[in-house]
Protein backbone atom coordinates (compact mmCIF):
# COMPACT_ATOMS: atom_id res chain seq x y z
CA UNK A 1 0.00 0.00 0.00
CA UNK A 2 1.38 3.96 -0.93
CA UNK A 3 1.06 7.00 0.72
CA UNK A 4 1.28 9.81 -0.95
CA UNK A 5 1.42 13.34 1.06
CA UNK A 6 0.71 16.04 -1.19
CA UNK A 7 1.14 19.87 -0.59
CA UNK A 8 -0.81 22.62 -2.63
CA UNK A 9 1.81 25.03 -4.02
CA UNK A 10 2.25 28.39 -1.33
CA UNK A 11 0.93 25.39 1.88
CA UNK A 12 3.71 25.67 4.33
CA UNK A 13 4.70 21.95 4.06
CA UNK A 14 6.06 22.64 0.56
CA UNK A 15 8.38 25.50 2.19
CA UNK A 16 9.57 23.01 4.95
CA UNK A 17 10.06 20.35 2.69
CA UNK A 18 12.08 22.62 0.33
CA UNK A 19 13.77 23.98 3.30
CA UNK A 20 15.18 20.44 4.36
CA UNK A 21 15.61 19.20 0.63
CA UNK A 22 18.48 22.14 0.55
CA UNK A 23 20.01 21.75 3.71
CA UNK A 24 20.66 18.16 2.92
CA UNK A 25 22.12 18.90 -0.43
CA UNK A 26 24.26 21.28 1.48
CA UNK A 27 25.42 19.05 3.59
CA UNK A 28 26.20 16.18 0.58
CA UNK A 29 28.09 18.96 -0.88
CA UNK A 30 30.18 19.45 2.24
CA UNK A 31 30.67 16.26 2.87
CA UNK A 32 31.72 15.34 -0.86
CA UNK A 33 34.45 18.48 -0.45
CA UNK A 34 36.09 17.51 3.08
CA UNK A 35 36.75 14.17 1.80
CA UNK A 36 38.34 15.68 -1.28
CA UNK A 37 40.44 17.64 -0.03
CA UNK A 38 41.49 15.60 3.06
CA UNK A 39 42.73 13.01 0.13
CA UNK A 40 44.10 16.11 -1.86
CA UNK A 41 46.31 17.08 1.93
CA UNK A 42 47.38 13.32 2.64
CA UNK A 43 50.80 12.67 1.47
CA UNK A 44 51.29 10.28 -0.72
CA UNK A 45 53.09 6.89 1.02
CA UNK A 46 56.79 6.44 -0.35
CA UNK A 47 57.61 3.28 -1.97
CA UNK A 48 60.88 1.92 -2.30
CA UNK A 49 61.74 -1.09 -4.33
CA UNK A 50 64.34 -3.81 -2.96
CA UNK A 51 66.68 -5.77 -5.01
CA UNK A 52 69.41 -8.34 -4.17
CA UNK A 53 71.44 -11.35 -5.77
CA UNK A 54 71.31 -14.73 -3.62
CA UNK A 55 69.64 -15.17 -0.32
CA UNK A 56 72.01 -14.09 3.03
CA UNK A 57 72.70 -10.13 2.03
CA UNK A 58 69.32 -9.43 1.52
CA UNK A 59 68.17 -10.21 5.08
CA UNK A 60 64.32 -8.90 4.99
CA UNK A 61 64.22 -8.25 8.82
CA UNK A 62 67.36 -6.54 8.44
CA UNK A 63 66.60 -3.90 6.88
CA UNK A 64 62.53 -3.96 8.51
CA UNK A 65 63.80 -3.68 11.68
CA UNK A 66 66.16 -0.73 10.57
CA UNK A 67 63.65 1.25 8.68
CA UNK A 68 61.62 0.30 11.43
CA UNK A 69 64.02 2.10 13.73
CA UNK A 70 63.55 5.67 11.70
CA UNK A 71 59.59 5.56 12.11
CA UNK A 72 58.82 3.36 8.97
CA UNK A 73 55.93 0.67 9.18
CA UNK A 74 55.82 -1.56 6.13
CA UNK A 75 52.26 -1.31 4.96
CA UNK A 76 51.80 1.97 7.25
CA UNK A 77 53.44 4.78 5.96
CA UNK A 78 56.00 2.70 3.55
CA UNK A 79 55.26 -0.21 0.47
CA UNK A 80 58.07 -2.09 -0.11
CA UNK A 81 59.05 -4.38 -3.38
CA UNK A 82 60.85 -7.16 -2.29
CA UNK A 83 62.91 -8.38 -5.76
CA UNK A 84 65.38 -11.18 -5.31
CA UNK A 85 67.56 -13.38 -7.93
CA UNK A 86 68.28 -16.19 -6.85
CA UNK A 87 70.40 -17.21 -9.56
CA UNK A 88 74.29 -16.04 -8.38
CA UNK A 89 76.23 -16.47 -11.69
CA UNK A 90 76.98 -13.81 -14.66
CA UNK A 91 73.42 -15.47 -16.49
CA UNK A 92 71.34 -13.36 -13.91
CA UNK A 93 71.96 -10.37 -15.54
CA UNK A 94 68.92 -10.44 -18.00
CA UNK A 95 66.86 -11.79 -14.94
CA UNK A 96 67.76 -8.41 -13.15
CA UNK A 97 66.91 -6.40 -15.82
CA UNK A 98 64.00 -7.86 -16.14
CA UNK A 99 63.14 -7.34 -12.74
CA UNK A 100 64.52 -3.57 -12.32
CA UNK A 101 61.81 -2.84 -15.45
CA UNK A 102 59.17 -4.25 -13.32
CA UNK A 103 59.84 -1.80 -10.29
CA UNK A 104 60.52 0.55 -12.52
CA UNK A 105 56.76 0.32 -13.44
CA UNK A 106 55.81 -0.19 -9.82
CA UNK A 107 56.45 3.41 -10.01
CA UNK A 108 59.23 2.73 -6.71
CA UNK A 109 60.52 6.06 -5.37
CA UNK A 110 63.90 4.73 -5.24
CA UNK A 111 66.13 1.16 -5.31
CA UNK A 112 68.10 -0.24 -2.57
CA UNK A 113 70.37 -2.72 -4.19
CA UNK A 114 72.40 -5.20 -2.55
CA UNK A 115 75.50 -6.24 -5.05
CA UNK A 116 77.70 -4.92 -7.59
CA UNK A 117 75.78 -6.56 -10.42
CA UNK A 118 72.33 -5.27 -9.04
CA UNK A 119 73.31 -1.44 -8.50
CA UNK A 120 74.80 -1.81 -12.49
CA UNK A 121 71.85 -3.19 -13.37
CA UNK A 122 69.64 -0.39 -12.13
CA UNK A 123 72.35 2.16 -13.37
CA UNK A 124 71.78 1.12 -16.59
CA UNK A 125 67.79 0.83 -16.57
CA UNK A 126 66.41 3.33 -15.12
CA UNK A 127 67.24 7.09 -13.77
CA UNK A 128 65.64 6.32 -10.32
CA UNK A 129 67.56 6.78 -6.75
CA UNK A 130 69.62 4.28 -5.59
CA UNK A 131 71.03 3.25 -2.25
CA UNK A 132 73.59 0.31 -2.70
CA UNK A 133 75.22 -2.06 -0.41
CA UNK A 134 78.79 -3.00 -2.71
CA UNK A 135 82.18 -4.13 -2.61
CA UNK A 136 84.02 -1.52 -3.73
CA UNK A 137 82.09 1.48 -5.40
CA UNK A 138 84.26 3.83 -6.67
CA UNK A 139 86.33 1.32 -8.39
CA UNK A 140 83.29 -0.85 -9.95
CA UNK A 141 82.38 2.53 -11.37
CA UNK A 142 79.06 2.91 -9.45
CA UNK A 143 80.36 6.51 -8.08
CA UNK A 144 82.60 8.76 -8.73
CA UNK A 145 84.20 9.30 -5.31
CA UNK A 146 83.41 8.49 -1.91
CA UNK A 147 82.72 12.00 -0.73
CA UNK A 148 80.62 13.07 -3.47
CA UNK A 149 79.30 10.18 -5.88
CA UNK A 150 77.72 11.86 -8.39
CA UNK A 151 74.79 10.75 -10.86
CA UNK A 152 71.79 8.90 -9.10
CA UNK A 153 73.16 6.38 -6.76
CA UNK A 154 74.78 6.30 -3.08
CA UNK A 155 75.38 4.07 -0.42
CA UNK A 156 77.51 1.44 1.56
CA UNK A 157 81.03 0.78 1.21
CA UNK A 158 82.33 -2.88 2.20
CA UNK A 159 85.29 -2.39 1.43
CA UNK A 160 85.98 -5.80 0.37
CA UNK A 161 89.58 -5.89 -1.49
CA UNK A 162 91.52 -4.09 1.37
CA UNK A 163 89.57 -6.64 3.70
CA UNK A 164 90.91 -9.45 1.83
CA UNK A 165 94.38 -9.10 2.50
CA UNK A 166 93.66 -8.67 5.98
CA UNK A 167 92.33 -12.20 5.96
CA UNK A 168 95.64 -13.66 4.67
CA UNK A 169 97.46 -11.93 7.23
CA UNK A 170 95.04 -13.45 9.52
CA UNK A 171 95.34 -17.20 7.88
CA UNK A 172 98.81 -16.72 8.82
CA UNK A 173 98.66 -15.97 12.25
CA UNK A 174 96.22 -19.11 13.25
CA UNK A 175 98.51 -21.55 10.47
CA UNK A 176 101.84 -20.22 10.05
CA UNK A 177 102.95 -23.62 8.27
CA UNK A 178 100.75 -22.65 5.39
CA UNK A 179 103.12 -22.06 2.53
CA UNK A 180 100.26 -21.83 -0.17
CA UNK A 181 97.04 -20.19 -0.24
CA UNK A 182 93.98 -21.40 -2.93
CA UNK A 183 91.77 -18.09 -3.64
CA UNK A 184 88.32 -19.72 -4.51
CA UNK A 185 87.30 -16.56 -6.33
CA UNK A 186 84.66 -15.49 -9.57
CA UNK A 187 85.98 -14.13 -12.78
CA UNK A 188 82.62 -13.11 -13.97
CA UNK A 189 82.34 -10.70 -11.14
CA UNK A 190 84.15 -7.26 -11.47
CA UNK A 191 85.13 -6.46 -7.92
CA UNK A 192 87.39 -10.10 -7.82
CA UNK A 193 89.30 -8.49 -10.20
CA UNK A 194 89.94 -6.05 -7.85
CA UNK A 195 90.25 -8.31 -4.73
CA UNK A 196 92.80 -10.68 -7.02
CA UNK A 197 95.37 -7.56 -6.79
CA UNK A 198 95.16 -7.03 -3.61
CA UNK A 199 95.82 -10.78 -3.14
CA UNK A 200 97.72 -11.69 -4.94
CA UNK A 201 100.41 -8.22 -3.35
CA UNK A 202 99.83 -9.54 0.30
CA UNK A 203 100.72 -12.92 -1.30
CA UNK A 204 103.97 -11.94 -2.50
CA UNK A 205 104.57 -9.59 0.68
CA UNK A 206 103.93 -12.46 2.96
CA UNK A 207 106.16 -14.99 0.54
CA UNK A 208 103.43 -17.15 0.45
CA UNK A 209 102.43 -18.84 -3.17
CA UNK A 210 99.20 -18.23 -4.63
CA UNK A 211 96.69 -20.26 -6.48
CA UNK A 212 93.18 -19.28 -7.69
CA UNK A 213 90.13 -21.48 -7.64
CA UNK A 214 88.31 -19.74 -10.48
CA UNK A 215 84.59 -20.73 -10.31
CA UNK A 216 81.47 -18.79 -12.06
CA UNK A 217 78.46 -20.73 -11.43
CA UNK A 218 76.91 -23.22 -8.96
CA UNK A 219 77.31 -26.33 -11.99
CA UNK A 220 81.28 -25.43 -11.95
CA UNK A 221 81.29 -25.84 -8.29
CA UNK A 222 81.50 -29.18 -7.59
CA UNK A 223 84.38 -29.94 -9.53
CA UNK A 224 86.43 -27.08 -8.13
CA UNK A 225 86.11 -28.42 -4.56
CA UNK A 226 86.86 -31.80 -5.75
CA UNK A 227 90.09 -30.42 -7.02
CA UNK A 228 91.11 -28.68 -3.91
CA UNK A 229 94.09 -29.18 -2.22
CA UNK A 230 94.83 -31.59 0.75
CA UNK A 231 96.68 -31.01 4.62
CA UNK A 232 98.06 -28.02 6.27
CA UNK A 233 100.64 -26.66 4.08
CA UNK A 234 97.79 -25.09 2.10
CA UNK A 235 95.34 -22.51 2.85
CA UNK A 236 92.07 -21.25 1.70
CA UNK A 237 91.09 -17.94 0.99
CA UNK A 238 87.14 -17.67 -0.25
CA UNK A 239 86.23 -14.30 -1.68
CA UNK A 240 83.29 -12.30 -0.69
CA UNK A 241 80.88 -13.28 -3.98
CA UNK A 242 77.76 -14.28 -3.04
CA UNK A 243 77.73 -17.69 -5.23
CA UNK A 244 80.17 -19.08 -2.83
CA UNK A 245 77.66 -17.37 0.05
CA UNK A 246 74.78 -19.40 -1.14
CA UNK A 247 76.72 -22.51 -1.25
CA UNK A 248 78.60 -22.00 2.17
CA UNK A 249 77.40 -25.19 3.34
CA UNK A 250 78.52 -27.23 0.28
CA UNK A 251 82.31 -25.06 0.62
CA UNK A 252 82.35 -25.91 4.39
CA UNK A 253 82.14 -29.45 4.31
CA UNK A 254 84.65 -29.88 1.31
CA UNK A 255 87.08 -27.77 3.43
CA UNK A 256 86.53 -30.12 6.65
CA UNK A 257 87.05 -32.95 4.77
CA UNK A 258 90.64 -31.79 3.12
CA UNK A 259 91.36 -30.26 6.52
CA UNK A 260 92.42 -26.82 4.82
CA UNK A 261 92.61 -24.02 7.70
CA UNK A 262 90.12 -21.89 5.56
CA UNK A 263 89.13 -18.13 6.46
CA UNK A 264 85.80 -16.47 5.24
CA UNK A 265 84.46 -12.83 4.39
CA UNK A 266 81.37 -13.38 6.13
CA UNK A 267 79.61 -13.97 9.88
CA UNK A 268 76.97 -15.91 8.21
CA UNK A 269 79.53 -18.86 7.42
CA UNK A 270 79.45 -19.94 10.52
CA UNK A 271 76.06 -21.53 10.60
CA UNK A 272 78.14 -23.78 8.16
CA UNK A 273 80.68 -25.19 10.55
CA UNK A 274 83.83 -22.96 9.55
CA UNK A 275 87.00 -21.86 11.19
CA UNK A 276 87.19 -18.12 10.84
CA UNK A 277 85.85 -15.18 9.09
CA UNK A 278 87.11 -11.57 8.85
CA UNK A 279 84.14 -9.09 7.35
CA UNK A 280 81.77 -6.49 7.28
CA UNK A 281 78.31 -7.23 9.42
CA UNK A 282 75.45 -7.59 7.25
CA UNK A 283 73.15 -6.53 9.46
CA UNK A 284 75.11 -3.34 10.22
CA UNK A 285 75.60 -2.65 6.61
CA UNK A 286 71.61 -3.13 6.45
CA UNK A 287 71.15 -0.32 8.81
CA UNK A 288 73.58 2.14 7.12
CA UNK A 289 71.48 1.46 3.94
CA UNK A 290 68.20 2.41 5.74
CA UNK A 291 69.46 5.89 6.92
CA UNK A 292 70.18 6.63 3.07
CA UNK A 293 66.67 5.78 2.40
CA UNK A 294 65.36 7.94 5.01
CA UNK A 295 67.95 10.96 3.69
CA UNK A 296 66.40 10.49 -0.04
CA UNK A 297 63.19 9.96 1.12
CA UNK A 298 62.83 13.61 2.83
CA UNK A 299 64.43 15.03 -0.21
CA UNK A 300 68.20 14.81 -0.21
CA UNK A 301 70.10 13.96 -3.48
CA UNK A 302 72.06 10.69 -3.81
CA UNK A 303 74.73 13.02 -5.61
CA UNK A 304 75.36 14.80 -2.62
CA UNK A 305 75.26 12.10 0.07
CA UNK A 306 78.76 10.61 0.60
CA UNK A 307 79.12 7.05 0.04
CA UNK A 308 79.92 5.74 3.92
CA UNK A 309 83.14 3.05 4.73
CA UNK A 310 82.32 0.34 7.03
CA UNK A 311 84.06 1.21 10.26
CA UNK A 312 84.19 -2.01 12.02
CA UNK A 313 84.72 -6.09 10.59
CA UNK A 314 84.13 -9.00 12.73
CA UNK A 315 86.52 -11.19 13.51
CA UNK A 316 85.34 -14.43 14.78
CA UNK A 317 86.91 -17.60 15.43
CA UNK A 318 85.07 -21.49 15.88
CA UNK A 319 87.76 -23.31 18.44
CA UNK A 320 85.62 -26.36 17.44
CA UNK A 321 86.55 -26.29 14.04
CA UNK A 322 90.53 -25.25 15.36
CA UNK A 323 89.94 -28.46 17.85
CA UNK A 324 88.78 -30.88 15.09
CA UNK A 325 91.58 -29.85 12.85
CA UNK A 326 94.42 -29.95 15.73
CA UNK A 327 95.47 -26.52 14.87
CA UNK A 328 95.94 -24.57 17.99
CA UNK A 329 94.83 -20.92 18.35
CA UNK A 330 97.16 -18.55 20.01
CA UNK A 331 95.33 -16.53 23.07
CA UNK A 332 96.49 -13.17 21.41
CA UNK A 333 94.80 -14.33 18.80
CA UNK A 334 91.43 -15.63 20.76
CA UNK A 335 91.29 -11.87 23.07
CA UNK A 336 91.50 -9.98 19.78
CA UNK A 337 88.70 -11.37 17.92
CA UNK A 338 84.83 -10.24 18.15
CA UNK A 339 83.32 -13.68 19.16
CA UNK A 340 84.52 -17.21 20.24
CA UNK A 341 82.58 -19.77 19.00
CA UNK A 342 83.41 -22.09 21.62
Amino acid sequence: MRFTVATRRGHPGSTVLARVGGQILTLAVSIALSLAFTRADQPSIPRIGVLAVGTIVLREDYLRDALRDLGYIEGKNILIEWRRVLGTSADTSEELSSLVGDLAQSKVDLIVVFSTPAARAVLQTTKIPVVFVAGDPVGSGLAASLARPGGQATGVSMLQPETASKRIELLRQVAPGIHRIVFLMNSSNPLNAQVLEEVQRTARTLNVKLATLDVTSTNELDGALQSMPRGATNGLLVSPDLLFLANRGKIARAVRKAKLPAIYPYKEYHDAGTLMSYGANIKEANRKAASYVDKILRGAKPSELPIEQMSHYDLIIDLRVARAMGIHVPRDFILRADEVIQ
